[in-house]
């Protein structure tokens, strides 16, 4: 099932341009020179109104753990080496004998908890503020659009229990979350989304992984294209989700990732996906103070990232 999505995927990709064939989202309101997109709306304000969220003083780590064996999207693939230079023969270093362990990565950045970059995603070829890829895009890392550029994200963070509004342990792959589902479940909660939030989805679906990573990657509830523009409409720095893609697979149309190109290229909004939210659900923490440095990876297209909740 996971080689038929991807062929779909690779199928259906002629279709995607038609998505957005007005020009204006091209054009940043924060200005022709500006990369850090929705990230703009995280005012000093906004910062110090979030920081009165903490009560407890009970921290939530929202990433999951990366190795080998975490499922990603096709072709990606992870592994840690880990060496012992200069050792050879069990010799330590100096007469103290000093020994170490060294590692080296050899996978891809899109795997895990991640935080998608400005560039990661563009409707045919433009991305971000109207770049095009010709003039950004390059093999040692983008010109414009890295993940260095994106500045600490530190906001109010809201949670929205989708499991519990669809009272189920695992929200069915396929479910879409648009306009009336968010307002509903934020009204049942008592939150209301908010300018500068970071919005994130609870479903049951990280929980999938080592259990069934064969359905974990064939599909998955999520945000749908009328949601993904209200939540723009909104204001938020980022949404986020406790699956692999953030957007409903499968797709509502034909278009291939239309909510990754709402929130990507069209509005700056940042992506998070693979959340570790099941902690947060549990405790019904639907608004908290949300941490997150994002590796300062020169030229990056993405980052894995372990933000915090912090209630």
């Amino acid at each position: 099932m996971r080689t038929t999505f991807v062929l779909y995927c690779s199928l259906a990709l002629l279709a995607t341009a038609g998505t957005a064939s007005a020009q204006d989202w091209t054009k940043s309101k924060w200005g022709v020179n500006d990369e850090i997109g929705a990230a703009n709306n995280m005012s000093p304000e906004v910062v110090v109104k979030a920081a009165g969220l903490i009560k407890t003083g009970k921290t939530y780590a929202l990433g999951i753990e990366t190795n080998s064996k975490t499922p990603a999207f096709p072709p990606r693939t992870f592994k840690v080496l880990v060496l012992q230079p200069g050792q050879a023969g069990g010799n330590g270093l100096g007469p103290n004998k000093t020994t170490y362990n060294d590692d080296i990565i050899e996978g891809w950045v899109g795997i895990g908890s991640q935080i998608d970059g400005l560039g990661h995603i563009g409707v045919d070829w433009t991305y971000y503020n109207g770049n095009k890829s010709t003039d950004f895009a390059a093999a040692d890392g983008l010109k414009k659009l890295g993940v260095e550029k994106i500045p600490p994200i530190v906001t109010r963070g809201v949670l929205l229990d989708m499991a519990a509004y669809y009272n189920t342990d695992v929200v069915k792959e396929g479910t879409a979350f648009n306009t009336k589902e968010i307002e509903e479940a934020a009204k049942k909660q008592g939150v209301e989304i908010r300018q500068g939030d970071v919005v994130i989805f609870h479903t049951g679906w990280v929980g999938l992984i080592g259990k069934d990573d064969k359905r974990y990657n064939a599909g998955e509830p999520g945000v749908g294209v009328e949601g993904a523009k209200y939540l723009v409409s909104k204001g938020v720095v980022a949404v986020g989700a406790d699956t692999w893609a953030v957007e409903v697979i499968p797709f509502e149309s034909k278009n291939v990732f239309e909510v990754h190109q709402i929130f990507l290229p069209m509005s700056g909004t940042y992506i998070l996906e693979n959340m570790n939210t099941g902690q947060l659900a549990a405790d019904k923490a639907y608004e908290f103070l949300f941490v997150l440095g994002v590796p300062k990876i020169t030229g990056a297209v993405q980052g894995i990232v372990n933000p915090v909740a912090i209630r």
